[in-house]
């Protein structure tokens, strides 16, 4: 994945934090529940809590928001049961889609989400033709400002890290995901800040997205996001450095 791509994410989630922080810490409390119902309420035996609370963590999340969810997802009695689905989609100009849903309602939910492909512009991909395009790896980012770079590099390969890149914003880590709180754990103790730190799905090829491509392919990935369903989505588009850029994901964001 090209620099401009992850920096430029890792900037604009944080920046979205201000704008849309309401909906990101109800999305992030509905799925910390959603973890703690299906695997307990400890995250030291609940793989997928531990990885909600630590982005939980990164998006500065109330304390006492945590608990409150953890709580909910435990506190027993009948609840609702939810699925986890995984949508292949194409959106405009080619660019793959992968996206995680977690759904009461598996139909309703599709029919929500092929409303925001039809009307703008993108498409349900045939099974396997976009899954085929990404792979899953522990990935963390980290400014330049924050840490060291012969002192990380020793940290996180030591740690067992895959790989390491040296980039003009900052360094980026990538491991096996069974590596990865291995890595991220030692990256911590050896007091190193990271901007971002999660398992996600690492395209094999990125797509350019040409300047006139970039409002269309945000906007549908933005209203896909935003849906109370979806968990993560991922995408193979290269963003360019656009000095339009901010202004076009403020009016998205709004």
């Amino acid at each position: 994945m090209s620099g401009h791509s992850k920096w430029s994410k890792v900037k604009h989630f944080k920046g979205a934090l201000d704008q849309k922080r309401g909906r990101i810490f109800s999305k992030l409390s509905r799925e910390i529940t959603i973890a703690a119902k299906t695997g307990g309420g400890d995250p030291d035996l609940n793989a997928r809590l531990r990885m909600v609370l630590l982005k939980a963590k990164q998006a500065n999340m109330p304390a006492d928001t945590i608990d409150r969810a953890v709580k909910k997802g435990v506190g027993g009695g009948q609840g609702t049961d939810f699925e986890d689905l995984v949508y292949e989609i194409y959106a405009p100009f080619g660019v793959a889609l992968l996206v995680e849903i977690s759904t009461d309602n598996k139909n309703r939910t599709a029919s929500e989400i092929r409303h925001i492909l039809s009307k703008n512009g993108g498409t349900i991909a045939t099974s396997g033709s976009v899954t085929r395009l990404f792979h899953r790896k522990g990935q963390m980012i980290i400014s330049r400002e924050n840490a060291d770079e012969d002192k990380t590099m020793e940290v996180a390969l030591e740690a067992g890290a895959e790989d390491f890149k040296v980039e003009p914003e900052g360094y980026e880590i990538i491991t096996d995901p069974s590596e990865f709180e291995t890595v991220h754990k030692a990256i911590e103790d050896a007091g190193i800040k990271c901007d971002s730190a999660s398992v996600t799905c690492l395209p094999d090829v990125l797509v350019p997205a040409a300047p006139e491509s970039v409002a269309s392919i945000s906007k549908i990935i933005e209203l896909i996001n935003d849906h109370d369903d979806v968990k993560e989505v991922y995408s193979n588009a290269d963003f360019p450095a656009n000095p339009a850029w901010p202004a076009i994901q403020a009016n998205l964001l709004t």
